[in-house]
């Protein structure tokens, strides 16, 4: 969903006097051997890997759908290939209906931290459903509970093999209210955004065997992967901008268009496939009445969304890729978001995310990527994100880089985002922040500010008073059971800012890098746990984190190093200096450590995280026969230390 871009800032608070303090440090429980509860097997490795044994069903999809624009509806029929690649034996069939979230009697309503609508509609209106199994063809026995339903099968479907689902349905599209799915009146026409708009297949796999968690609102998605090929017939009048790549654009497109987009492929800089101009002109669309279908395919994906609109202006560029290789960024949005300081920048913006995101870590896989306006103002699907109509440069450079960036995180690195919503949320947060770092040569980054506890801060800072707040949820908290204040706190904030102390604090950015990209590379298109990210970073870094994770991830811990006194040894500057370090909060860190002599010059000692495997306290000495003025701890701030009172020492 919506987010401003996670950033540091660095800068010196007062120094003051601190007392004596007794810590609640306890090496035992920091560091105990008792994290990892259960060894690699040859499905998920030791290793942070999928094993030899790894398998992942997969869900392939064909759509035939209708928008009625009179009568609000969506009426479609689907066929889903389902292939059981696991070793069981599968007895029934699951799949999520998340378009009854919006019925009056949706589970949703009854939760704290889920979606309660004013409106509703209802539902998923299920008008028939056939099992085809081999060269039978039976009507399906099954049983809807809340958004989920099951399908009970007449004969077990095997190990290694397949079945398809017929399923024909309707519903009412939800208007303004609908969040992540909705339609909204613009001067030029209505704009809808259809998203979770077909039954698809919930996961089974060798960690929960089927994945039913309801549809709440709060927590998002964890899908299978398959290819999808789709129709969209809609009014004559109306454009459709897809997920995946258009099949017949010779047929909904004119020729001025189709040349246009051919331009588009070639071209660095945006080109308009449709001005401003020509919205209202009859000529800018192939035929002048009844209804076109729109003709999509896309491949080795979760999920699909479209929007459909008369409104639409739309242009497009090139996306240069590793390896030589090109995709097509493009943008559509309605007249009132036209502007030098608005949508008009749209694609620069897309285009640029995508260029960094690939660079950085894993190609896109995709051919095109669509950036569309409406009013859900923030959400991503595989190929096409949906942001807000009234967003300007730089936010609408904040929204657009977050939200093309859970193309990574969690549509290529499959994560289960109803349980840990911060493995897409967090994680991408965490991509977001150098993105701004190195876009347009840091046009929008010439700071590093938050969303979160005031603009222009340091997160360091600014997170103490979440993980302080003892009614805080932690980061493994379930999307669902996070309260609605905690929300970006906890499974945005603390998590990228966590990530960012891993790779600028505590492993150092190349190790990082390496760890972190073989992760996405061995996880693509895959679904791993919180457990082989954990086992990935420590075994490509080459570091025992558990002390990090179970303090930052598990527990809302704090940290406090405070120097409790710095003398010259044997009172004679000629022959050293000792510096006594306490750490008196239960999480530990490396500590930076900045001397300041008279003199003006400076000399920083690292100490690594294991000073703290015994010690509660450490003397560290210094050769140096100058004399000292100041001592302190983490000197740039970067540390989330709860007491900068007690880090600086300053001799007399």
């Amino acid at each position: 969903m919506k987010v401003k871009t996670l950033i540091l800032a660095y800068s010196l608070l007062p120094f003051a006097a601190f007392a004596q303090i007794t810590t609640q440090y306890n090496p035992a429980e920091a560091f105990s051997n008792t994290f990892y509860t259960y060894p690699g097997n040859n499905s998920r490795t030791a290793e942070g890997r999928p094993g030899s044994a790894y398998w992942q069903n997969r869900a392939d999809y064909q759509i035939n759908a209708r928008l009625d624009t009179l009568k609000q509806t969506l009426t479609a029929s689907e066929t889903i290939t389902y292939t059981n690649n696991s070793p069981n034996q599968l007895r029934s069939l699951w799949l999520h209906l998340d378009q009854n979230i919006y019925r009056a009697d949706a589970r949703s309503k009854f939760t704290g931290a889920g979606y309660s609508f004013n409106e509703s509609t209802n539902g998923y209106d299920i008008k028939s459903i056939y099992i085809l199994h081999g060269s039978d063809k039976v009507k399906a026995d099954y049983v809807i509970s809340d958004t989920r339903m099951q399908i009970r099968l007449p004969q077990g479907l095997d190990a290694t093999s397949k079945l398809k689902i017929q399923i024909e349905y309707q519903y009412t599209i939800p208007g303004a209210f609908g969040n992540r799915t909705d339609y909204l009146n613009t001067k030029n026409g209505k704009i809808y955004e259809i998203a979770q708009w077909y039954p698809r297949m919930c996961v089974y796999d060798d960690v929960h065997g089927w994945d039913t968690l309801p549809f709440l609102g709060s927590g998002e998605f964890f899908l299978e992967y398959g290819d999808f090929d789709y129709n969209i017939t809609v009014p004559w009048d109306m454009l459709v901008a897809g997920s995946g790549e258009l099949q017949n654009p010779k047929e909904v497109l004119t020729s001025k268009q189709v040349e246009r987009l051919e331009q588009a492929r070639k071209s660095d800089k945006t080109i308009m496939i449709r001005d401003v101009m020509e919205v209202n002109d009859p000529a800018s669309r192939p035929v002048q009445k009844g209804m076109l279908t729109w003709h999509f395919v896309m491949k080795n994906t979760r999920d699909v969304a479209f929007g459909a609109s008369k409104a639409y202006v739309w242009d497009a560029a090139r996306v240069n890729l590793p390896n030589g290789k090109n995709c097509l960024a493009m943008s559509v949005y309605p007249q009132e978001s036209v502007g030098t300081d608005r949508w008009s920048r749209s694609t620069e913006y897309l285009k640029g995310s995508i260029e960094h995101f690939s660079k950085k870590w894993y190609p896109y896989p995709y051919p095109v990527a669509i950036n569309e306006a409406g009013i859900a103002g923030g959400m991503e699907y595989p190929g096409i994100v949906f942001d807000g109509i009234n967003d300007k440069n730089k936010t609408l450079f904040f929204v657009t880089a977050h939200e093309i960036g859970h193309n990574w995180f969690p549509m290529i690195v499959g994560s289960d985002e109803r349980r840990y919503a911060w493995m897409d949320e967090g994680m991408n947060t965490f991509i977001d922040v150098y993105a701004s770092d190195e876009f347009n040569r840091g046009e929008y980054a010439p700071k590093r500010d938050s969303e979160y506890a005031g603009n222009q801060g340091n997160p360091a800072d600014e997170i103490i008073p979440f993980i302080s707040d003892p009614n805080a949820p932690t980061i493994m908290t379930p999307a669902d059971a996070i309260q609605e204040k905690y929300r970006h706190p906890f499974a945005y904030f603390k998590p990228a800012f966590g990530l960012i102390l891993l790779r600028e604090q505590i492993i150092g950015k190349e190790r990082f890098d390496y760890a972190f990209k073989q992760y996405i590379a061995d996880w693509a298109f895959k679904h791993p746990t919180p457990y082989d990210f954990f086992r990935a970073m420590e075994n490509g870094a080459g570091e025992d984190l558990s002390w990090f994770w179970k303090g930052w991830f598990y527990n809302n811990w704090q940290l406090d190093q405070a120097i409790k006194k710095v003398a010259y040894t044997q009172n004679d500057p000629s022959k050293g200096l000792e510096i006594q370090i306490e750490n008196l909060d239960k999480l530990v860190m490396p500590v930076t450590v900045e001397v300041t002599f008279k003199d003006g010059s400076k000399t920083y000692t690292r100490l690594p995280v294991e000073t703290w495997l015994i010690n509660k306290a450490y003397t560290l000495k210094l050769n140096t026969k100058k004399e000292v003025s100041r001592v302190s701890l983490d000197p740039l701030h970067a540390l989330p230390d709860s007491n900068r009172q007690n880090n600086v020492y300053t001799l007399r």
